[in-house]
């Protein structure tokens, strides 16, 4: 199995998908107008306590408010208060942290309105992120995420991950980290940390350590509301939690982005370094590899399943909704409960793959087709189950019950991914009508006439839909050819189908816009 991870730089930010096989399991969008992201640090002040959800509420700059529960308070939440006073208030970045030992730990019975007062500086990390009308759930539990390790300042503790097999390799781990663990500071070791070294687990530790002391010496000139440290960005902690000698390649259109990933996989694992690839072609990174058309097929309301049948999702304030259909599939041969439980093993698949995939949160409900043995049942509850081991959100199923239904909840950690995949008539702009699509290589031909005799460009890309990348170039003697002997100029030609088939987009070779219908903002590629 192969794995790739495509990076397409877009006005907003980027777009990122994790392929295997060439198909998309995982769909990111990173947006720079986005302030915080989940795991990043940041100074709050305390606006407001509520008694009855024993929570309070944390201005971080974002409107709703940041929700923090008691017991997102921590069990070392009082060290960790006092060290935040000690840095804000003195400036002290060198408190020793072996002092907070015998600190009392937090009451886990206590009240917010005892530990919190409005007004007060507290550091807090983002945990989900803002959901429609609900705000950023933090926590003062902080952690810093590594490859190997997660480092939790404040803490002692050693955990193995579960997922480690055999008593013999949590116990070296276990070993190895006590060896290393400076105090004051807990380590989760992580499941990909199995078989490694010591020299790795130093390797990262150190940096950890490291970026701890920076956002310390920043907490010193810190001001409400500022980012003390920060989460990786999302491609790079992609990376950092799915990284494994499957990753083939990391394709990435942006410079700047393909050097701090190249940096972040030189830091993390040198020997991967070589698998990024700086993409520099006409056409768009994620045409080249086939996702814009998947994007446009796996985020509709209706997905095709495997061997026929289909999806029918709805998503809904308080649940998604997911209806298993049998289409058209052909049953001659076989009976209708061969048919159900083969349609529903295929649509165990998918369902698996589009929660990942749409980052689906909170209650899912799956509708499959009705089967009347329990041991077919119990096959296609295994078959979800199995599909979802992969994915890094937690989730709890429960079995199909007697009408057939499936109930799945998921972890909400940020807003479930959606791509608008239907089209605004460019022409009509939605009033219900439009212009004859014949009349657009006519366009297209005068535009190329206009560029070439009135303002004399001498290198032209002309992306287009694919119907009339065909048009424009079928035949021994093309119209692509016809216009290399009329104009004396060869027009790349780049089929997009992104575009509407009435738009097209004329680019000079630095990929700046010469003409596009209709008119509109420029599209950079």
């Amino acid at each position: 199995m192969t794995t790739e991870l495509i990076v397409n730089t877009t006005d907003d930010g980027y777009r990122i998908a994790l392929l295997q096989d060439g198909k998309i399991i995982e769909y990111h969008i990173d947006d720079k107008k986005r302030r915080f992201t989940v795991g990043d640090i940041i100074l709050g002040t305390v606006e407001r306590s509520a008694a009855s959800l024993n929570a309070a509420f944390i201005d971080i700059g974002d409107q709703r408010g940041a929700f923090l529960h008691y017991s997102d308070l921590g069990s070392r939440f009082n060290a960790f208060k006092a060290f935040t006073a000690s840095v804000l208030q003195k400036g002290d970045a060198q408190f020793d942290l072996n002092d907070l030992a015998s600190t009392k730990e937090l009451d886990k019975l206590g009240n917010i309105t005892q530990v919190l007062r409005q007004g007060e500086k507290i550091l807090v990390q983002v945990t989900k992120e803002a959901l429609a009308s609900k705000g950023f759930r933090v926590s003062c539990d902080l952690s810093l995420a590594g490859r190997y390790l997660i480092l939790i300042p404040f803490s002692n503790t050693i955990n193995i991950s579960q997922k480690i097999e055999g008593k013999a390799e949590q116990q070296r781990l276990k070993n190895l980290i006590t060896a290393i663990k400076p105090e004051g500071f807990g380590i989760i070791v992580r499941t990909i940390a199995q078989g490694k070294s010591v020299a790795k687990f130093d390797k990262e530790l150190q940096g950890l350590l490291k970026r701890w002391e920076e956002g310390v010496e920043n907490l010193k000139r810190a001001l409400p509301k500022d980012r003390i440290i920060g989460e990786v960005n999302r491609a790079s902690s992609i990376l950092r939690d799915l990284l494994n000698a499957s990753f083939d390649n990391v394709v990435v259109d942006n410079k700047e982005l393909y050097q701090k990933i190249k940096a972040y996989l030189h830091e993390i694992a040198p020997e991967k370094e070589r698998i990024v690839q700086l993409y520099r072609k006409d056409f768009k990174v994620f045409e080249r590899f086939g996702i814009e058309r998947q994007l446009k097929s796996l985020f509709g309301q209706v997905v095709d399943i495997a061997g026929g049948g289909y999806l029918v999702i709805e998503h809904t304030e308080a649940m998604h909704v997911i209806d298993v259909n049998s289409g058209s599939r052909i049953t001659s041969g076989i009976d209708q409960e061969a048919m159900a439980l083969a349609v529903n093993l295929a649509a165990s698949v998918e369902v698996a793959r589009q929660l990942r995939l749409r980052d689906m949160g909170g209650i899912v409900v799956v509708d499959y087709i009705d089967m009347k043995k329990s041991e077919h049942k119990q096959k296609v509850y295994q078959k979800l189950k199995e599909g979802l081991k992969a994915d890094r959100a937690k989730t709890h199923v429960l079995p199909l019950t007697r009408i057939g239904l499936m109930q799945i909840t998921r972890e909400r950690v940020r807003p479930a991914v959606n791509v608008v995949n239907t089209e605004t008539c460019p022409s009509c702009q939605g009033s219900g009508k439009t212009g004859p699509t014949i009349s657009t290589p006519g366009q297209i031909e005068l535009k190329l006439q206009h560029l070439v005799k009135k303002k004399n460009k001498d290198y032209l890309n002309l992306f287009i839909h694919p119907y009339l990348y065909a048009y424009f170039t079928q035949g021994l003697f093309s119209r692509r050819l016809q216009w290399l002997f009329r104009h004396k100029r060869w027009v790349s030609l780049i089929s997009d189908s992104s575009l509407p088939i009435t738009d097209y987009r004329f680019t000079n070779r630095r990929g700046t816009i010469l003409a596009q219908n209709p008119k509109r903002p420029p599209i950079h590629s």
